[in-house]
């Protein structure tokens, strides 16, 4: 399967982007691995060098989330929010923000199941373009490429 039809970023207005990826395993796992802390410093990790001694989730509309970053030269990065809709395994829409420099973006990601396998469509919501284009030069796709190839060589290891 062409990369374009397992891991795309489109940006379909001024402020949105919005990245898919499929992945060989049912939407249950899927879901539990995006959702659970056990899981989820397996794979959520961006480039090489990172590690996320933080991850801490109250799944529920309301409940909070954060997430803490650290990469072996000592820097780190840290991202917070708030669950705003939870709807396993088909949906979860939460805040996301990464601190004063950042506005705060709503992402919506839903979980969608066919023929074995699962596609993970996630929606990030800017205030404005200009956010959003921000966002779009700092290397996220890449670094979402990279957790995701992460996320999929997991999920290999389950169906064993």
């Amino acid at each position: 399967m062409p990369s374009s039809e397992i891991f795309n970023v489109t940006i379909p207005t001024d402020r949105e982007i919005v990245v898919t990826r499929v992945f060989n395993a049912p939407r249950h796992l899927v879901f539990e691995a995006w959702t659970n802390p056990q899981y989820l410093p397996l794979w959520m990790l961006g480039p090489d060098g990172w590690t996320m001694p933080v991850c801490e989730m109250d799944l529920r509309p309301g409940g909070s989330w954060h997430f803490v970053w650290r990469h072996s030269n000592g820097q780190e990065m840290e991202m917070r929010g708030e669950y705003r809709e939870v709807k396993p395994p088909e949906r979860v829409v939460s805040s996301e923000s990464w601190g004063p420099d950042w506005p705060e973006t709503l992402n919506t990601v839903v979980f969608s199941e066919h023929a074995g396998k699962t596609t993970a469509t996630v929606t990030l919501l800017y205030p404005s373009k200009e956010a959003r284009d921000a966002a779009l030069k700092t290397g996220m796709k890449q670094g979402m490429a990279l957790s995701y190839d992460r996320l999929e060589n997991y999920l290999s290891s389950l169906s064993v």
